[in-house]
């Protein structure tokens, strides 16, 4: 198909016609011209404008963005050559439907053409869809640049696999899969919710037929504890009847006590008649149980009181002085002893030195008449023997006179030790001053016993009159207890008198069962077991509203039957649901499978062909990994890189070898149309481009919108 010419009311053009060729059409405008507005005229006159499309955050919808700036209604004519005819397509806008209108017919004849209409007119004349079209045989900027991410990745993929890089068959795949998932995904979806729901509502069935047979229990249960408790209630009446016999008897019983009580009661008061009142009768008495213990307390400590000691016996040395004169005398001799021992050994201290003095000089005259005149050594040891013998009588005389005069002292102690005399004596001394003491503390204890007994006998004729204690405490002692048995007579009286009554007020007619008793419980059994069983017919009732309650929640049996029926049924059109989404995935997976193995080959070929070409033959290889992600390598380069490792431009260059190479395959009838997709390339490559747009050119119209003048110099 060959373009001549295009007629617009769209967007900013009004009325206005571009005319074409049929092979290189370079049209060189500036921004703003319309060049982008022609490229959408010819998609929408082709296919047709979508009046459902919205507007989004991101995009306007073509019936908004092309709306005529006039406000005339928008209309089209494009004059073409298909099949060696030349036809002519119009579009208008009736009322609402903007280019709803349609019509073909041949240009020169005006015959209109019966094989095009609005929906088939693109795929009749192009031989492809419009998604195919705007992806193989139309390049914009828009299309060229893209990120350096995993998006370019999947863009190149479909591109090389199926010719259209919007990735239909991946959306597909993905749709079914998320299709599936809803189904069932591990333990969510609609499968496990459905299963859960029936789960729920077997687990409601089996609880409410639980709650049934648990209920049907309990009223059987309750009944039986009915007539146990009427069984009872007739035991109880049974017991009361027999109780108030007893009962009767038990009054009489205490009318005579009562009677025996105001008897006891009345002698008593008798015998009392006369007698002091209880509590001077207690006072009395208790005076003389005082009087009693006070005198036997008394007699007590008359008969321990200890009795007058001998004085003690002085020392056979002290016998004819007094204790005092005693110490004195011994402390006086005992000065004196020792005064004749400090004497006799001065004496013979000095003695001996003396001695000693004169032994000298007499040896000095021996050794000096030995050495001169031997005579005289002889006449003075003659003189010290001599002096010796009168030394030691000397000496023996005085020491007899000092032990005389120490015996005549030591004689008057016989058998006590000099350093006792004094101690011996002072110890007389204490011992007559402790009897002394002692002496006279007894007699002073003596005269207060005395005193006492004189007081107490006086207390006693004032208590008892001139009678015998023991007898007048005895007669108050009886008198006490007489009025003490009156006192709790009439305690008894009035007792027995209260019980009575108490026990007339407490009888009251029973009536005699009207069915036999077979029970044989006590009283205090039958209240117990009244109590409880009453208490457990209340739990009973209560257990029962509960029950009943949460069985009428949960609902009719036949409902949740019905309900678990069409649950069921929704898994099993679900499960059916659930392998038909994964035959399809399964069949498209094949299908997807076959496209790579008979269509990717060819355009990955071509691709490396034209991409050669673009860059100079610097890239002389392009594969498809086993991803079928694109990687291409330079011819200085060992390895073959990802596309996202090259640059903005080259990645261009690259995509438009394979929207060439997928055109050439796709669309071989239809014009090439590019709008800005060569912006990005140096001058170099933009000529290479320019070469292939060329070759392309010879046999297929080529339509290149650009903002530059490089095209056209080339």
């Amino acid at each position: 198909m060959k373009i001549y010419s295009m007629t617009a009311t769209f967007g900013k053009l009004e009325h206005q016609t571009l005319k074409l060729e049929p092979g290189l059409n370079i049209i060189e405008r500036p921004n703003e011209w319309g060049k982008s507005t022609w490229c959408a005229f010819l998609v929408n006159m082709l296919y047709g404008l979508d009046t459902k499309e919205k507007d989004t955050k991101t995009s306007m919808a073509d019936k908004n963005r092309y709306k005529p700036w006039s406000g005339s209604p928008m209309s089209g004519r494009i004059d073409l050559n298909w099949n060696g005819r030349d036809i002519t397509i119009e579009r208008h806008t009736s009322g609402r439907l903007i280019l709803g209108e349609f019509s073909a017919y041949e240009t020169e004849t005006g015959l209109p053409v019966a094989e095009l209409n609005s929906s088939n007119c693109g795929q009749m004349l192009l031989g492809v869809e419009r998604s195919v079209f705007t992806r193989s045989g139309f390049l914009k900027l828009a299309d060229l640049p893209v990120t350096q991410d995993d998006a370019l990745r999947r863009r190149l993929n479909s591109l090389v696999t199926t010719g259209d890089e919007n990735g239909a068959g991946d959306k597909l795949a993905s749709t079914l899969r998320e299709l599936k998932n809803k189904c069932r995904y591990n333990r969510t979806g609609l499968l496990p919710q459905a299963e859960t729901e029936k789960l729920r509502l077997e687990n409601q069935l089996q609880e409410l037929l639980s709650l049934q047979q648990e209920i049907l229990r309990l009223k059987q249960t309750q009944a039986e504890k009915e007539i146990f408790l009427a069984d009872l209630q007739n035991h109880k009446a049974a017991l009361q009847y027999a109780a108030s016999k007893d009962d009767a008897q038990r009054v009489a019983e205490a009318e005579l006590a009562r009677t025996n009580a105001q008897t006891e009661h009345d002698n008593l008061s008798k015998l009392c008649e006369g007698l002091p009142a209880l509590e001077v009768a207690q006072k009395a008495l208790q005076e003389g149980q005082s009087l009693q213990q006070q005198h036997m307390q008394l007699q007590m400590e008359l008969q321990k009181a200890p009795a007058l000691q001998e004085p003690p016996a002085p020392p056979a040395c002290f016998r004819d002085v007094t204790p005092q004169v005693a110490v004195a005398k011994a402390k006086e001799d005992h000065t004196a002893f020792d005064a004749l021992q400090a004497q006799r050994k001065r004496f013979n201290s000095r003695l001996w030195i003396g001695y000693v003095l004169a032994a000298v000089v007499s040896l000095a005259l021996g050794l000096g008449g030995l050495l001169w005149m031997p005579e005289l050594y002889i006449a003075s040891g003659v003189v010290l023997v001599a002096s010796v013998i009168g030394l030691f009588a000397f000496i023996n005389k005085k020491n007899k006179a000092f032990q005389k005069d120490a015996d005549q002292i030591s004689n008057r102690y016989p058998g006590l030790p000099t350093d006792l005399w004094v101690a011996e004596a002072e110890a007389y001394l204490q011992a007559q001053e402790a009897y002394q003491q002692s002496t006279a503390l007894l007699q002073a204890q003596r005269q207060e016993l005395d005193r006492r007994a004189q007081e107490q006998a006086a207390q006693i004729q004032a208590y008892t009159q001139g009678e015998e204690l023991e007898s007048c405490t005895a007669r108050w002692s009886k008198i006490v207890a007489n009025r003490n048995a009156l006192a709790i007579a009439d305690r008894q009286l009035q007792h027995a008198q209260h019980h009575a009554q108490t026990l007339r007020s407490m009888l009251k007619p029973t009536v005699k069962p009207d069915r036999e008793d077979n029970l044989s419980y006590s009283a205090s059994q039958t209240e117990s077991l009244l109590t409880s069983t009453t208490f457990d017919l209340k739990q009973l009732h209560l257990k029962l509203g509960q029950y009943e309650g949460r069985a009428e929640s949960l609902g009719q049996e036949s409902v949740i039957r019905t309900q678990l029926k069409a649950v069921s049924r929704r898994i099993a059109q679900l499960e059916d649901t659930y392998a038909a989404l994964e035959l399809a995935l399964t069949a498209l997976n094949a299908t997807t499978t076959e496209l790579q193995r008979r269509f990717a080959p060819r355009i990955s070929k071509r691709a490396q062909e034209l991409f050669g070409q673009l860059t100079g033959q610097r890239y002389d290889r392009l594969a498809l990994s086993s991803d079928l992600s694109l990687n291409a390598g330079a011819s200085a380069e060992d390895i073959l890189r990802p596309a996202q490792h090259r640059s903005d431009g080259t990645v261009d260059q690259l995509y438009l070898a394979l929207r060439l190479a997928v055109a050439e395959e796709l669309t071989p009838n239809a014009p090439l149309v590019l709008d800005d997709a060569l912006v990005r390339f140096d001058d170099t490559r933009l000529a290479a481009a320019m070469d292939i747009l060329r070759q392309y050119a010879e046999n297929k119209q080529v339509i290149l919108f650009t903002c530059q003048s490089r095209e056209s110099r080339l």
